[in-house]
């Protein structure tokens, strides 16, 4: 992805039969897998995310806290 373009937005989640999310919508239409996902928020061409090392000490995505929880990753419509 080009630096110059705005960052994308994520608009739906696909999850697996455990409710984990795989796969990431994204406002252009482009539809990226977790560990991509997680690439491109460390690149910043993600907005509104940003990864962090969980218990578990694996990499995990999450939306920037601003206290609105129907923009959480979980809350995403599916697609």
């Amino acid at each position: 992805m080009d630096n110059s373009n705005p960052q994308a937005e994520v608009v739906g989640v696909r999850k697996n039969g455990d409710g984990d999310i795989v796969q990431l919508k994204l406002d252009n239409g482009q539809v990226v897998d977790y560990k991509t996902a997680q690439q491109m928020v460390q690149n910043q061409e993600i907005k509104n995310l940003n990864v962090f090392r969980g218990r578990d000490h694996d990499l995990h995505l999450r939306s920037n806290a601003d206290g609105d929880p129907s923009n959480n990753l979980d809350n995403l419509p599916g697609f």
